[in-house]
């Protein structure tokens, strides 16, 4: 399962154009900064209004979590303050950021910043925003409750035990630069003013399929990924094992795909896109996600946020590399979740 949300900073999408994108929670900033960063009142109430989940993260300077346990206790308090005051309960959580490459030899630095953080606010209600790393460590140390990794700095591995994933950045929505993210279990620390989750709100069913089986990828031509193994469709709308096919439409989807590509020199072109195909001759295609390769085996991770497929239409993932010969699909993964 996965819902859809973007982070963004001193720009306001709005709620509404955050609901046409398909946004169901916005990441926003609790900081001592005075230029418009932060979230306000106002503007929880507003996203809150249209039913639009929040989420809080801290964050004055890029690498603070290495001045230690006084600063965690200094920075809980003001953060906890501030979420009082845009309405926030007092039992959800409060993320802080360790927003830089952080080495496993800074990790007692940012558990000791975490243990401040903590004393004023309990552990259950402290989490971390980072890399794989300080984010895997925190974690093993028992030092957080939730996670917020985002890809960078990650190298492509996931914590399953972070709620929260950043997965692409440099987005736009009406004019506003965000990020975009996914949360991966019920409870990634959301609230509305005054409001705290209750059970799976928002939830989509999904489709989870994968492949083994190798598959040319011929240099030059779109190649559909075929599906051979099926982990999860309770709701019977993939239909198609061994085939291309991933959901059948009409249904609100968002799409997660990882592939590994073998026999692709470095510095290869590989794109992925997925399609809503009619009949072999009619499709429309989403948006197109480039690669570089940086060896000969190559691991790509596609997302789409949001999008609608049509009654009679079939979502499909598909691949091209620009290679000067064939390369391989060894393996890969789909994750489909979608909403009637």
């Amino acid at each position: 399962m996965a819902v859809f949300g973007v982070d963004y900073a001193w720009g306001r999408p709005g709620a509404a154009a955050l609901k046409r994108a398909g946004a169901k929670f916005a990441c926003r900033y609790l900081s001592h900064d005075t230029t418009g960063k932060n979230l306000t009142r106002a503007e929880a109430d507003d996203l809150s209004d249209a039913g639009i989940w929040l989420v809080v993260v801290w964050e004055s300077t890029a690498q603070r979590p290495l001045a230690g346990r006084s600063a965690g206790v200094a920075d809980a308090k003001d953060a906890a303050a501030q979420a009082d005051a845009c309405g926030m309960p007092d039992d959800r959580p409060i993320y802080f950021a360790a927003d830089w490459d952080a080495a496993a030899s800074q990790q007692d630095e940012i558990n000791a910043y975490l243990d401040g953080a903590a004393s004023v606010l309990g552990r259950d209600r402290v989490g971390l925003y980072g890399g794989y790393g300080p984010i895997d460590r925190a974690f093993d140390a028992g030092k957080i409750t939730y996670g917020w990794q985002t890809y960078a700095w990650s190298g492509g591995r996931w914590d399953s035990r972070a709620q929260l994933q950043q997965y692409s950045n440099d987005h736009t929505i009406n004019g506003v630069g965000v990020d975009y993210d996914r949360a991966v279990q019920s409870d990634y620390g959301q609230w509305r003013v005054g409001v705290s989750p209750e059970g799976e709100d928002d939830m989509p069913d999904y489709v989870s399929v994968g492949t083994d089986t190798e598959q040319q990828l011929s240099p030059g031509r779109w190649t559909n990924v075929n599906w051979d193994h099926e982990y999860s469709d309770t709701e019977h709308q993939h239909n198609n094992p061994g085939g291309p096919s991933l959901l059948t439409g009409s249904a609100r989807y968002s799409l997660m795909v990882s592939a590994t590509v073998t026999g692709v020199p470095e510095g290869t072109l590989i794109q992925a896109r997925a399609i809503e195909i009619e009949d072999t001759s009619t499709y429309e295609a989403g948006p197109v996600q480039d690669f570089l390769s940086v060896g000969e085996t190559m691991n790509l991770v596609y997302g789409l946020p949001a999008d609608t497929v049509r009654s009679g239409h079939r979502v499909r993932f598909q691949l091209i590399q620009h290679g000067d010969a064939a390369a391989t699909i060894t393996d890969g993964s789909a994750k489909v979740f979608f909403w009637r």
